[in-house]
C-alpha cells in the first residue's frame, strides 16, 4: 500500500457557519495528526481547494485555516467540481508518486469527500475515510457517509504505517 493524505476543502469560506466551524474545527485537529503522520513517513499530502464564486485564489474566502498544517510545499490543486479528480492532475500527480490508496478528510462529507470517494473508486485506487476528520454542516451526515464507506481511525492508520 502507498497512500496519499487528501485534505479536501478546508477553506476560510466553510467558517462562516457556526455548526460548520465546530464541525471543521473537531476535524483539524484529527487530519492535523495525519498531516504529521504523513510527514514523518515522507508520504504525500495534497491539499484539494474548491474554486466557486468568490472562492477563488487571492481571495479570503479561498485561503486556508491558520489552523491547518497544510505547507506551501505541499501538492496544491484547485478543483471546480465536487469530484477533485473531475477535470484536476489529481490523478496524475497520484500516479507520477505511486499511490495506490487515498487516506480522504476535509469537508464536505456528504458532497465533495464522498464525491471523491467514489471518484478514487471510479480510477481503481482504494479510498478510506479517516475517521473523526470529516467536517459538515449537517454533523449527523458524517457517520452516514462513514457508514456506507471504509473508514479507518488514526490509531489503526498509524500502526499501518509502522
Amino acid at each position: 500500500m502507498k497512500p496519499a493524505l487528501l485534505v479536501i476543502d478546508v477553506q476560510k469560506e466553510f467558517f462562516k457557519n457556526p455548526v460548520t466551524a465546530q464541525s471543521l474545527n473537531d476535524a483539524i485537529e484529527y487530519i492535523n495528526a495525519a498531516i504529521e503522520l504523513f510527514r514523518e513517513k515522507n508520504l504525500p499530502i495534497i491539499c484539494v481547494q474548491d474554486i466557486e464564486g468568490d472562492r477563488v485564489p487571492g481571495n479570503d474566502a479561498f485561503d486556508l485555516p491558520e489552523s491547518l498544517d497544510i505547507l506551501d510545499s505541499d501538492i496544491h490543486i484547485h478543483k471546480t467540481y465536487s469530484n477533485s479528480f473531475t477535470k484536476t492532475p489529481l490523478l496524475e500527480t497520484l500516479r507520477k508518486l505511486g499511490v495506490d490508496t487515498v487516506i480522504l478528510t476535509g469537508y464536505c462529507a456528504e458532497y465533495c469527500v464522498l464525491s471523491t470517494c467514489r471518484g478514487a473508486r471510479d480510477v481503481d485506487l482504494t479510498p478510506i475515510l479517516l475517521r473523526n476528520a470529516l467536517a459538515s454542516g449537517k454533523p449527523e451526515n458524517i457517520k452516514f457517509v462513514e457508514s456506507i464507506n471504509d473508514v479507518i481511525s488514526y490509531g489503526a492508520l498509524k500502526k499501518v504505517l509502522e
